[in-house]
């Protein structure tokens, strides 16, 4: 006789990762800014195309279709923010602060860009990760009769919190604007999520 879970490809407990197996590291500096000069016979952009991995691993691309003339003494440039920074910004680390986002009685949750910090004193049972809709699913240690909260946000990244008691702990549902992967982190007044 021989011992085995059901599924061996589903992890044991609480999925705090998307899984896939790989020997690549995973710690790719993010895009600021990418620099293409073209050759002195270039009068005309045709098209551009971006081929990007996705979280699976796989490999797709993307194009846009352009007529424009150029200038080839001018460098193109790739970059993920609308404007340059200032150089004043450029001088000076602006500080940013969390923003509180919603509370409930034993919770206050924050947003800063991609983390979603959790004030609480409650301990976390478990968590992990749900697809269609990309959320992450939380159970606190408290037997409590809360009342069920669901609340939606515009341009945030955490687009909606759910809360709903169980029996013998309550559950946060936190569903994203897209596909993720996150890492959590005990702090001294709670938790922290931060998505990757």
């Amino acid at each position: 006789m021989v011992d085995a879970r059901e599924n061996p490809f589903f992890p044991a407990s609480g999925e705090m990762d998307i899984p896939i197996t790989s020997n690549i590291s995973t710690k790719i500096p993010p895009l600021k800014r990418a620099t293409l000069t073209l050759p002195s016979q270039a009068r005309i952009i045709k098209k551009v195309t971006i081929e990007y991995e996705n979280l699976d691993g796989t490999i797709e691309n993307k194009n846009i279709i352009l007529k424009n003339s150029i200038d080839w003494h001018l460098p193109i440039f790739i970059s993920q923010s609308y404007t340059a920074p200032s150089k004043m910004e450029n001088k000076k680390e602006i500080k940013k602060s969390f923003k509180l986002i919603t509370a409930i009685k034993y919770a206050k949750f924050y947003t800063l860009g991609e983390t979603l910090k959790i004030v609480t004193k409650d301990k976390i049972l478990r968590n992990f990760l749900l697809v269609q809709p990309h959320r992450i699913v939380i159970d606190f240690d408290r037997d409590t009769t809360l009342k069920s909260v669901i609340k939606s946000f515009k341009d945030n990244v955490f687009s909606k919190i759910r809360v709903a008691n169980h029996s013998g702990y309550y559950r946060v549902v936190v569903e994203l604007d897209g596909y993720y992967r996150y890492k959590m982190k005990k702090v001294s007044d709670g938790y922290i999520f931060k998505l990757r």
